[in-house]
């Protein structure tokens, strides 16, 4: 929950934080006003630095109330995190000619859909024609669209993937005796073009199962963007 900010503040274990460790939660709120906050001067400090003390949850409902917190003691996570909100702001305050010039990975790494103009009546067209062309169900958001054509171009239409298709697919000899048919036509033959039919129906059923997992794939790829937006139904906008 407080990953991100605990990193950016360079605490020495933000991925392992308990803030329900009493212990490890007053040696937190002790770090953070002594090297973040710095609210109070230093020789008044020692309320909250006695941590082992039985009146140290009283020494911590004052400091919340002498930094404006909104939020009381028993509030643990929303204090904490309202906190740790205070303090990035400090660090960016007494850094701000380092931060100024910083450029966000995510910047960097954007990928050419993110900069895509999704209104655009040529950019609408031009999807269209694609999922016409591939025959992909049409959706609302046209972005959707565009990530579905692309899936499907990566899985199917790429040189690797036409070269995989291509491949004669060398079939293994299957003994009918083994396979039970469960019941008897009366004529040996149609017994045997049973169970042909019934072993080309498990080879259909085998490939409706890939092209199930392909397509669910495929939707979870869309649905795992970080931009997704469940209550609103919108993805990657």
């Amino acid at each position: 929950m407080f990953r991100r900010k605990l990193t950016a503040l360079d605490y020495h274990n933000p991925e392992g934080f308990d803030c329900k460790d009493e212990t490890e939660f007053r040696n937190f709120i002790v770090w953070l006003e002594d090297q973040k906050i710095r609210h109070y001067k230093i020789e008044d400090r020692g309320n909250l630095r006695n941590i082992p003390s039985s009146e140290w949850p009283k020494y911590y409902e004052k400091y919340l109330q002498d930094v404006n917190c909104p939020f009381s003691a028993p509030e643990r996570q929303e204090a904490v995190d309202w906190l740790l909100g205070l303090a990035v702001r400090f660090e960016y305050g007494d850094n701000v000619e380092k931060y100024r010039n910083y450029t966000p990975a995510s910047e960097a790494t954007n990928t050419p859909l993110m900069n895509l103009d999704s209104n655009n009546p040529d950019f609408k067209a031009g999807v269209m024609a694609l999922a016409n062309l591939l025959k992909i169900q049409r959706h609302d958001d046209y972005l959707v669209m565009l990530k579905a054509i692309r899936i499907l171009i990566q899985e199917r239409l790429t040189p690797e993937a036409i070269s995989k298709a291509s491949q004669a697919k060398e079939g293994l000899p299957v003994a009918l005796d083994k396979h039970i048919l469960g019941f008897d036509t009366g004529d040996a033959t149609l017994n045997e073009a049973a169970q042909i039919l019934r072993l080309l129906h498990i080879e259909e059923l085998r490939d409706l199962q890939t092209r199930i997992n392909e397509a669910i794939v495929a939707v979870q790829a869309i649905i795992a963007d970080p931009k997704t937006d469940h209550r609103l139904g919108k993805v990657g906008r």
